[in-house]
């Protein structure tokens, strides 16, 4: 069988990889355009896209893909596998792959369906996620399974570590879910609407610390956010963002986003319900420090209020 292989993001690439490596013929990549990056807004391509071109794999970048339905349809691939792609298919751009269009999801679906599953698992404080392949149709991923595989959560993972994780197994469950395929030992599941969760693509405002929620929730939110957009709240006036934090035993009373403790270990900030250790911060302008650079720069001290107004 012949594939077109869509995606853009970094955790798009090591899936490709491993079906490059086990002998799947990828004909062609599917991204989205170049834009603009940086300061200077340099154009670049998408991760998938500059991989792509160094294995010497064609590249389609539409800017809207339901436009080139016939285009693709004249490739005669016989299959499509997208991950993290980011455009809906329509029917028609289904209806161009005669063996069908299989989608790498980063969640245990029916759970977490939208754009954001990581990010959302993190936050929930699951115990699990994992990998979905299912077969796509028009819905918002309702395609029934063809394959699942769970990944345990330990509670202390970032959005960023776990995305690295699931995107190797993506790409195991991926090779593993054509294998059947081509095989003929495929057989696919309806997802049901027990247990459905839905999750949007994540705004800055998600990512605003409140400091009156308890600090084992707080430490979901931080983690969740990062590396992006990573979790953010203000001191004396001035942006600061959260790379990483954990809950820690302190007593309960006194001002919410105090903070109470600041050493090499971390910064001890209050909360509605115990203390939340920061060990990561990010201060307007600068790059992410260790909580001792933070402290030895007189950056952050005891005593300091995280998100007082004004």
């Amino acid at each position: 069988m012949r594939y077109i292989y869509a995606g853009a993001p970094a955790f798009s690439v090591p899936p490709l990889q491993q079906m490059l490596a086990a002998g799947f013929c990828v004909c062609a990549v599917l991204t989205r355009p170049d834009r603009p990056v940086g300061r200077r807004a340099r154009l670049t391509p998408t991760p998938l896209k500059a991989f792509a071109q160094e294995a010497g794999i064609p590249v389609l970048d539409y800017e809207r893909v339901r436009d080139h339905a016939a285009d693709l349809a004249a490739l005669g691939a016989d299959a499509l596998v997208t991950c993290a792609y980011g455009q809906i298919l329509t029917q028609e751009v289904l209806d161009a792959f005669p063996r069908g269009v299989y989608n790498i999801h980063a969640s245990l679906l029916p759970r977490w369906r939208g754009a954001s599953p990581i990010q959302h698992a993190v936050w929930a404080g699951d115990a699990e996620t994992g990998i979905t392949v299912m077969r796509t149709d028009v819905g918002l991923d309702t395609g029934d399974v063809l394959l699942r595989r769970a990944l345990p959560l330990d509670g202390t993972e970032t959005a960023g570590g776990l995305a690295a994780a699931l995107s190797a197994l993506g790409g195991a469950c991926i090779c593993e879910a054509l294998a059947a395929l081509e095989g003929g030992r495929a057989s696919f599941t309806p997802q049901g609407e027990a247990g459905v969760t839905l999750c949007k693509k994540i705004k800055k405002e998600d990512a605003a610390v409140d400091f009156s929620r308890p600090a084992e929730e707080l430490s979901r939110l931080v983690r969740a956010m990062a590396p992006e957009p990573l979790a953010w709240s203000s001191l004396r006036g001035t942006a600061v963002n959260f790379g990483y934090a954990l809950p820690a035993d302190g007593a309960d009373g006194g001002a919410c986003g105090q903070v109470v403790r600041a050493d090499k270990s971390g910064v001890y900030i209050r909360t509605g319900k115990g203390l939340l250790r920061v060990t990561e911060l990010q201060f307007a302008g600068g790059k992410m420090l260790r909580a001792a650079d933070a402290v030895n720069g007189r950056k952050v001290a005891a005593g300091d209020v995280f998100g007082e107004k004004g």
